[in-house]
């Protein structure tokens, strides 16, 4: 990048059910945070960009509606869409408007009002989410089912299991209950999971993360604005990997990992000059519980095969080698498609500013990452900041 980018401001509705207010009023609750967490206001900011699928919702058009809402008139010509990596598509264009120099304060916001349809519709939408004349239109595959492919071909080879999955479930209710934001804050067990309803084999009810409403929204700004409005603890982007794969999963020729997150991971660690063993913190793109044993693989921290030991023995807890989503991840935290990556850049922040109250982790050298999938692994994005 030709200039140094910070975060230096993150905002967090509460993810759930949210009938109490509509899609504008949910990103002001975003908004309005990270306005307040910057010390900032709206004229402050040089330009917006709105992420938001906003397939599900009333507004299918949300962007002008939340710009006017949030007082960003005139500063809101940018609406970003990558499926469930949304969110990051939003802070990658915002953390290039800066590093190319056409802006120094940008704001990134990912909204979506996702319960607006019923379960049956949104699982349709989502289906249209890869190939819909190659998959859906023939098969009727759903996300839950994209997923279950890869576990069951996991499965098949490495000896993964159904209990190995349900730890990651467990897990992210655990912590999800520690936050008040989260969309689940109930506790459940191995058990539970198992004994769940089966919605795609492997894939049950509770190795799946919840459709969610809810905003983010993350101020990034330039060195030299960090210097003059004198940030105390600016989190600094050191890397940023993107890659994409094929629409339907058929050409693709393994079902085991992710590709395009792999290649991401890569792009990141070059740029960043770290490696996998360097990062103290993630937030992965848990989806579904195999998602989460994916995605150790792809980004790294273990060989390909491995990702079930590190639920097994405990290494991404709290204190753990490399902690993972701390905040309770999609699984129960949620999954509001357009603000997931931004909230998951929230989540990295306050970690890194010691800011995570009874889920703070311990860092030594203060590395944290993201790891945002959009679809099943149509888009990735790596990101990785340091304090």
């Amino acid at each position: 990048m030709n200039r140094k980018v910070a975060v230096i401001g993150v905002g967090n509705s509460k993810f759930g059910k949210r009938d109490d207010v509509t899609i504008r009023e949910l990103a002001w609750e975003a908004v309005k945070e990270a306005l307040e967490d910057a010390g900032l206001t709206q004229k402050d900011i040089n330009i917006t960009v709105i992420g938001s699928t906003a397939y599900r919702g009333t507004e299918i058009y949300p962007a002008p509606p939340v710009s006017e809402y949030c007082g960003f008139v005139g500063k809101s010509p940018i609406r970003v869409e990558a499926a469930c990596a949304t969110g990051s598509s939003a802070a990658f264009t915002a953390i290039n408007l800066i590093a190319s120099g056409l802006a120094d304060i940008v704001m990134a916001i990912g909204v979506d009002k996702m319960t607006e349809v019923d379960t049956a519709t949104s699982l349709a939408i989502g289906g249209r989410g890869g190939n819909y004349y190659w998959e859906f239109q023939l098969y009727g595959t759903t996300f839950p089912t994209y997923y279950a492919l890869y576990a069951t071909r996991h499965m098949a080879v490495f000896g993964t299991t159904e209990e190995d999955m349900a730890l990651a479930s467990v897990k992210a209710h655990k912590y999800a209950s520690l936050n008040e934001k989260a969309h689940f804050r109930n506790r459940i067990t191995v058990e539970d999971v198992l004994k769940s309803r089966v919605i795609s084999w492997p894939i049950k009810l509770l190795d799946s993360s919840p459709i969610s409403d809810g905003s983010a929204a993350v101020i990034f700004a330039s060195e030299e604005k960090v210097k003059e409005l004198k940030i105390d603890t600016p989190i600094w982007v050191k890397g940023i990997g993107y890659s994409s794969d094929t629409s339907y999963i058929a050409a693709r020729g393994e079902w085991i990992g992710l590709e395009a997150a792999r290649d991401a991971a890569v792009k990141a660690y070059k740029m960043a000059k770290v490696s996998p063993m360097d990062i103290e913190y993630a937030t992965v793109h848990d989806c579904f519980s195999i998602a989460e044993i994916m995605a150790y693989e792809d980004l790294g921290f273990v060989d390909k095969g491995k990702g079930a030991e590190l639920l097994r023995e405990g290494q991404t807890e709290k204190d753990g080698r490399v902690a993972v989503n701390l905040f309770g991840g999609l699984k129960a935290k949620g999954h509001p498609l357009g603000a997931t990556g931004l909230s998951m850049i929230y989540e990295i922040t306050k970690q890194l500013r010691e800011e995570a109250g009874p889920v703070q982790h311990s860092f030594k050298r203060y590395l944290a990452l993201t790891h945002n999938v959009g679809g099943t692994g149509h888009y990735a994005y790596v990101m990785i900041f340091n304090r």
